[in-house]
């Protein structure tokens, strides 16, 4: 078989890959896939890698966190069905990436239409550059800036998409947005994070989300950076803080205690719920972020053959890395854990039972408290994003927020936005 065949070959399986996933049907979507060459976006890799449906990192930080990556191709090819391009759209970016993602926009546009992707950091901008340049999409126009001021000459823009994690709706992309414009981002819900988008509302001057659907992403740098921050506890564990470094309790952060704590054996409680790791991370955790300050978010890293590290039980994992969610405060930490052996009978196939680990000296307070989220979550029919909406009001809008009006509302405060969170739990399935 030549080498064409065999890259042929690949992205046809990642085609096949990412519309199981994803559940998109748009085929000028499944079209770019298949013809924009991701091994040349990422040419550190053999193709053979570059061609499967995971996200890939591509620079850390310092301290050895990641900051940039080439996304899962089944998340961007979500939002790009959310994005609803059509040939001729004027589209600005924000985080260029690899390049990869600028290049299916450009394939799915046309000639006619225009890519403008803005990233903070130099390197980046020139990477994806060449990357483009040599898959052939040279008419994609990099600039090397800080995307919260967005891209003036290249406006007014019909669509406007964050590959970023934000908190905020930069003044700048709405001012830069054209009437009919739509806008889809990873929005950050106090640690769990959202694909929104979002277009205008029919008076008032906010914008109200059109569709959501869960997704991860590298949480954006510069001016618009929000107020979550990660905490290295020790190399490969960390925690994910979504209000910053000072705790719920008022005291800040130290990352050598809260690992101590968890070197010591925890508390365990059972929850008597089941339900399957994806509804943990976009249902459970959207439910803790929005209910409870003390939320957060854990990880750890692990190289293979390194045993099983502190969250082997965690809900989420797959090679050398698990996840999963909790509540902390300065005493101590509660994460959300599977039970040890699933009692008889089995449960259903992707079914886990849920239970409760808590370290410290507050540990069996926060464990139970965890708990009993856990619980009341469960009691409400285990609901996730599907039914949740978003309302965003600029400061600068004529309207304003109105938690009552929609019952149990959560409403976040930003520098240039209010953002109003609600569940529609009727009619919730």
């Amino acid at each position: 078989m030549s080498d064409d065949l065999s890259l042929a070959g690949l992205r046809e399986r990642l085609v096949a890959q990412v519309l199981q996933t994803s559940g998109i049907r748009d085929e000028r979507i499944a079209a770019a896939l298949r013809d924009v060459p991701r091994h040349l976006f990422l040419p550190h890799l053999p193709p053979q890698e570059a061609y499967l449906d995971d996200a890939i990192v591509t620079k850390r930080d310092a301290d050895g966190q990641p900051i940039s990556s080439s996304s899962q191709p089944a998340i961007m090819a979500i939002m790009l069905d959310q994005l609803t391009l059509a040939p001729g759209h004027r589209v600005l970016e924000i985080g260029a990436g690899t390049g990869y993602n600028a290049a299916l926009m450009q394939h799915i546009i046309g000639s006619a239409g225009t890519v403008v992707s803005v990233d903070i950091d130099a390197d980046l901008a020139d990477r994806a550059r060449k990357h483009l340049a040599s898959a052939g999409y040279r008419n994609v126009t990099v600039v090397a800036a800080d995307g919260a001021d967005g891209y003036p000459p290249g406006a007014p823009y019909d669509r406007v998409i964050a590959t970023v994690g934000v908190s905020d709706l930069a003044p700048a992309w709405l001012d830069q947005a054209g009437p009919g414009a739509r806008i889809v981002v990873p929005l950050d819900v106090r640690g769990s994070q959202l694909a929104v988008a979002f277009g205008r509302s029919g008076s008032g001057g906010h914008w109200v989300s059109r569709s959501i659907a869960p997704c991860g992403f590298m949480r954006m740098r510069g001016s618009l950076a929000g107020p979550e921050r990660t905490v290295v506890l020790q190399p490969g564990l960390s925690v994910m803080l979504p209000d910053g470094l000072t705790l719920a309790d008022g005291q800040e952060v130290d990352g050598a205690t809260l690992a101590a704590f968890m070197d010591e054996p925890p508390a365990e409680f059972g929850t008597g719920v089941r339900t399957s790791s994806v509804q943990v991370f976009w249902g459970l955790g959207l439910w803790l972020a929005t209910r409870d300050r003390r939320s957060c978010g854990v990880a750890e890293e692990r190289p293979a053959g390194d045993g099983p590290g502190r969250l082997a039980r965690a809900p989420l994992g797959g090679a050398g890395l698990a996840a999963t969610a909790g509540i902390v405060d300065s005493g101590g930490i509660a994460v959300l854990t599977a039970e040890k052996a699933a009692p008889a009978p089995r449960p259903r196939h992707g079914q886990l039972a849920l239970a409760v680990a808590g370290f410290g000296p507050h540990g069996s307070e926060l464990g139970t408290a965890l708990t009993a989220h856990v619980r009341d979550w469960d009691a409400a029919g285990q609901p996730g994003a599907a039914r949740l909406h978003v309302d965003a009001y600029p400061r600068s809008a004529a309207d304003e927020p109105d938690p009552s009006a929609v019952g149990d509302a959560l409403l976040i405060e930003r520098s240039a936005t209010r953002f109003l969170v609600y569940h529609a739990l009727a009619l919730e399935t």
